[in-house]
């Protein structure tokens, strides 16, 4: 039997959904080059889940109806925070919030759909590999932007305060890039679990993880020492960076600061963490095929 045959056993056939079939009719149309395909993929998916009401409820709606919620309406939101206020603390949190649930649900339904065959079909279209997979990362960056943009427009018109244009930026930069290990855990449930239920679970926890991570509100005492080392907390914190400079926001207490190096250390060590996961089940899955 040939490698072809073989393969087209092993991997399980699924019906198309029509936006699958649709794309797949659209790829295949007049030559194209290959990096123009690519774009052409990555524009068609990212339309396709910017119309799909639960993708952009929770990854866009809700963040920026919190914040509304816990930093616009908040009778506190104008008290001084770092280089801002705090409705712009809670600006930055529910940015964060949005962007990491936009990176790893990408890249969590990314890896079901390749289990399913769905890239091996688009294949026939001419998009390699390689190809698939850079059209993901480039929807999930477009993705994850999309909070970041929404709920930094509503909060520059609902209060939020930065003292200049390059803490705003330099901000919301921070954000999108502490978002991007989160891909690793949502193709880590995706691999390990191989269902969309498990991708929808593991979204789930990120909001048990966004509380831990201070993004929801101002922990303090022995949650607050379980929560730096949790996997949202270095992020959340690197976000707020060039507002408060490492400073605690706290309701009560002495105030307290991160140094820049342990949180680094966090990031860093989650996403070493997320990978060997990754690469845990993916080992796992291809000893089984």
């Amino acid at each position: 039997m040939s490698t072809a045959a073989t393969d087209a056993l092993q991997t399980p056939q699924t019906p198309n959904t029509p936006d699958q079939t649709a794309a797949q009719t659209r790829l295949t149309g007049r030559p194209r080059s290959r990096a123009g395909i690519i774009a052409r993929f990555a524009g068609w998916d990212f339309l396709r889940n910017v119309r799909m009401f639960e993708a952009t409820f929770f990854i866009v709606v809700l963040p920026a109806a919190l914040y509304l919620m816990f930093g616009a309406l908040a009778e506190y939101g104008d008290q001084p925070a770092g280089h801002g206020n705090v409705t712009a603390y809670q600006m930055v949190s529910m940015g964060v919030y949005g962007a990491v649930m936009a990176t790893s649900s990408m890249a969590g339904s990314a890896a079901v759909e390749r289990q399913q065959g769905w890239g091996r079909q688009l294949g026939l279209t001419g998009l390699t590999g390689p190809g698939y997979v850079l059209g993901k990362v480039l929807v999930a960056l477009a993705m994850s932007v999309l909070p970041i943009v929404v709920v930094y427009t509503v909060g520059f018109f609902t209060g939020a305060e930065m003292d200049s244009a390059a803490t705003w930026f330099s901000s919301a930069g921070l954000t999108l890039i502490g978002a991007l290990p989160f891909a690793f855990y949502g193709l880590a449930a995706a691999l390990l679990f191989r269902s969309e239920a498990a991708v929808s679970a593991a979204s789930g926890l990120l909001v048990v993880l966004a509380f831990f991570g201070n993004l929801f509100m101002p922990l303090t005492g022995t949650l607050l020492e379980i929560a730096k080392f949790t996997p949202l907390y270095g992020v959340a914190t690197l976000a707020r960076w060039p507002q408060l400079e490492g400073t605690i926001v706290a309701v009560q207490g002495e105030p307290q600061s991160d140094p820049l190096g342990l949180i680094v250390l966090n990031v860093v060590a989650w996403t070493l963490v997320f990978a060997l996961i990754c690469w845990v089940a993916a080992r796992r899955t291809t000893r089984r095929g």
